[in-house]
This record gives structure tokens, sequence and C-alpha cells, in this order.
């Protein structure tokens, strides 16, 4: 007997909502197995690793901080996977994003006017934006597998940056340390209040709801959705699939540019070897946990916020290593893919091969 996968002929769409939820309670579980096996309370160790990021006003504006280029970046690959367009290299698109917008501030370094801000995130954007069109073009032209080119791509971003960082404009000033020049003034986005939260929070969740009122509400949304359910349809009712590609990686690596030079423009205040934690991979897992929902990726990029400073505080606290935050973030994406293919299939037994030659 083996085991095979059977089509439902219909889903479950409770189990639709509810297996996110499904998928984050199992982690969580499987999380507190893996504490105790090292030795660890499972019970104190959840509690800071989920619980604290969430208990004073400094870690909810460091949630906050950390949650907005997951949210912008997830709305955008959660447009691109609805129409079934596969971006994998959001990070890549983030870091050329970053290095378009910055190279006003690092050319123009004393040029100070809100001008100046409007072009660094317009540049970002559109950074990203061209930067994700290469995969779009490959794939249009030559039938090549979007999902390695764009991530491939993804080390040729991160390739380019380390040699300007560390060459052209690597701040002469540094003492040596491979960095830009330090943005100061209109080249920093303006913070919220008194903390850390800056003007990119702002602008993940304008975008997070003009992308749901897109897919709910315009004749683009609805041509995305046909030719992700069924491409054949959308040829029947004219709908360019060809260009359907385009913009969706335009527009997801428009907002992954967008989130990487708010980062440098934000939190980092120059630029650096290292712009981002893997937020373009973990946009992955945000889009998917908020069911392809604009709204929905606005929950979950809060969520997986909390994984990295959860993961953060429990490296100071229980000295565990910085690798947990991702076993949580793999863990969380292997069981939503999972949780998702037994929405559409059901498990079975099947005769083996040896039984079938027998009968």
């Amino acid at each position: 007997m083996i085991l095979v996968l059977e089509k439902r002929s219909r889903r479950s769409q409770a189990m639709v909502w509810l297996s996110p939820v499904l998928a984050l309670g199992i982690t969580v579980v499987i999380g507190g197995f893996i504490f105790a096996s090292l030795g660890l309370d499972p019970f104190k160790a959840l509690y800071i690793y989920f619980i604290d990021p969430m208990t004073s006003l400094w870690s909810i504006e460091e949630l906050i901080v950390k949650a907005a280029p997951l949210v912008m970046i997830g709305v955008g690959l959660a447009i691109c996977y609805t129409a079934n367009v596969w971006n994998i290299g959001a990070e890549g698109q983030l870091t050329m994003g970053a290095l378009f917008g910055s190279a006003i501030p690092i050319y123009f370094t004393d040029w100070q006017s809100p001008l100046v801000l409007v072009l660094m995130l317009v540049l970002g954007a559109i950074g990203g934006a061209l930067f994700a069109a290469i995969p779009a073009l490959l794939k249009n032209r030559f039938g090549a597998n979007e999902i390695l080119t764009s991530l491939m791509l993804v080390y040729v971003a991160q390739l380019i940056l380390d040699w300007v960082i560390r060459g052209p404009w690597k701040d002469p000033k540094g003492f040596n340390f491979p960095q830009s020049v330090s943005f100061e003034g209109w080249q920093l986005l303006p913070l919220l209040g008194e903390g850390r939260v800056h003007l990119g929070a702002v602008l993940a969740l304008i975008a997070a709801v003009l992308l749901w009122v897109m897919m709910g509400r315009s004749l683009r949304g609805f041509e995305i959705r046909v030719i992700g359910n069924s491409p054949r349809a959308g040829a029947f009712a004219g709908f360019a699939q060809k260009k359907v590609v385009l913009f969706c990686f335009m527009l997801s690596g428009a907002l992954a540019g967008l989130a990487g030079i708010c980062e440098v423009a934000g939190p980092s205040g120059q630029l650096q070897p290292v712009i981002s934690p893997g937020y373009g991979f973990t946009a992955i897992i945000v889009a998917f946990l908020g069911r392809l929902n604009p709204i929905g990726v606005i929950f979950a990029g809060i969520l997986l916020a909390i994984s990295y400073l959860g993961g953060e505080a429990a490296q100071v606290e229980l000295g565990i290593s910085d690798k947990m935050a991702q076993v949580f973030q793999g863990m969380l994406l292997f069981l939503i893919l999972a949780c998702e293919t037994l929405i559409h299939y059901r498990i079975k037994l099947a005769p083996g091969r040896g039984a079938v030659k027998e009968a």
C-alpha cells in the first residue's frame, strides 16, 4: 500500500481561512518541543519569542518598523502569486531600489529639499521595477523559468551593492568602513512621533489598501485573478498573459524597491553592505500567510515581524542561535504549504505496484 493524493471535488471555504491559524498553531507546538530539546523551559521560551515583543511601547514601535517592509513587499508578491507569477527575487529588487534611491544623497550630499526625499522614493521604486522586469522579459521572450532567474538576480544585486559600497560610493571620511556617507535632513524619512516609526509604515498601509481596492474593484484585478485561475479562460476573454506577467513583476519590484530605499532612508540612515535581514524572502511567507489578500498581508507582516523581534530577544535572554528565527519562519512556510495542499487534496491509501502486478 502507498499513500497518494486525491483531488477533492470541492475545497472547504472555512479551511481556506483557518489553515494559516492551524499552521501557526502547529509551528508553536513544534517550537515548544525544539526549545525543550535544548533544555529550555518551552513556555518561557515561547513567551519571550511571541509575547514579549508586544509588551512595551518601545517593542511595539520596533515591531512596526520591521513589519513595514514585510507588508510593502508582501502585498506586491501577493498580487504576483495570485496571477501564478512566481517572483522569488524581491530581496534583489529591494537592494536595487536602495541603490537607485541612494544615488541622490550620495552624489548631491548637500542638497536639502522635500524634493530630495520624493525623488529618492521614486527612484527606489523605479530601480526595483526595472530589475524585476528582467525575469519578466526573459519569461515572456524565451520562456525562462522566472523562479530561477529572479532568484539568481538576487545575488547579482548583492554583488553590485558590495562593489559600490566598497568602491566608488564608500565614504572617504568613514575610516575605511564599507558604508556610504550618512544621510541627513530631507534625505531621511520623517519620523511619526518621537520613536523610530517612520513614514515607510504609512506607505506600506497605503500600498496594501490600494492593491486591495485594485484586486476587488478594478478590471486589472479581475484580469489578474482570471489569468491566475485559468490562463486559457483569460485568453478567450482577450486578456494578454504576457502583459500580466510584466505588470505583476514590475509592480512587486517597485514595492520591493520602495521598501529598500525606506530601509536605507529610515532605520539605517546610510547605504551599507547589508540592507535587510532577508525581508525579501520572508515576505514570501507573509504573502501566503495573508492568503494572498493585501489586507491579510498586513496582519501576516506583523506576525512575521514578531518572529524577528522574538528571535533577537531569545538570543539575548536564552542564549540561542540567531538561526532560530529562520527555523520558525521555515517551519511556518512548510506548514502553510502543507495545509494548502490538503485543502485541495486528500491523502488516501492505494495498492502498491507489487499488489497491482499480483492482481
